[in-house]
């Protein structure tokens, strides 16, 4: 949604901060779904290295 606002107002206004703006919030954006993706795959390795530690004990 902040996307889509940032977005029109420079397509209203053509103010470049404006589109600067817009690019940071679109690499933090990035950057929270890269590191969600992240946490959430050492999440299932964490489980399948205690299931499998479980397993030998």
């Amino acid at each position: 949604m902040i996307k889509k606002i940032a977005w029109e107002a420079f397509k209203n206004t053509g103010d470049i901060n404006t589109y600067l703006e817009l690019k940071q919030i679109e690499n933090i954006e990035d950057k929270i779904e890269k590191n969600d993706i992240k946490v959430e795959e050492e999440n299932i390795i964490g489980k399948e290295n205690f299931i499998n530690k479980e397993n030998y004990e």
